[in-house]
């Protein structure tokens, strides 16, 4: 095996770990940095990502709780509804994830509060 192709794995494996499978965003960005010759960019902001979250001292619940509220606060959906979830897989409770819905309405409204609700909603269903 190459060690582009065993990057790309353990790149894969990384968020696999994390939601439980790899994203379409994520597979499709790395399928056009491939396609424009551009992998080993792909891969040091991968690289620099791993580093800068999974060797955080906040450890993976505490990550993706931050990661939920931060991308409530920018209106992302999808994205927070893949960190909600990751959250969860993580051990985060419920008490846990209404409680970052809670404060995303002082931060960012009440459109950040009912998609953080709606979207706590569907994870633990």
């Amino acid at each position: 095996m190459s060690a582009e192709k065993a990057e790309k794995q353990d790149i894969s494996g990384r968020y696999e770990a994390t939601f439980g499978v790899l994203p379409p965003s994520v597979a499709a960005r790395m399928a056009l940095s491939e396609a424009a010759g551009r992998s080993a960019a792909t891969e040091a902001i991968e690289n620099l990502r791993g580093v800068l979250l999974a060797k955080n001292a906040l450890g993976a619940k505490v990550q993706q709780l931050v990661h939920f509220a931060q991308l409530l606060a920018l209106g992302a959906k999808e994205p927070a509804r893949l960190h909600a979830a990751a959250a969860a897989r993580a051990g985060a409770t419920l008490e846990e994830l209404v409680g970052v819905a809670e404060t995303s309405l002082i931060t960012a409204g009440m459109p950040a509060y009912a998609m953080a609700m709606e979207l706590i909603g569907e994870v633990v269903a």
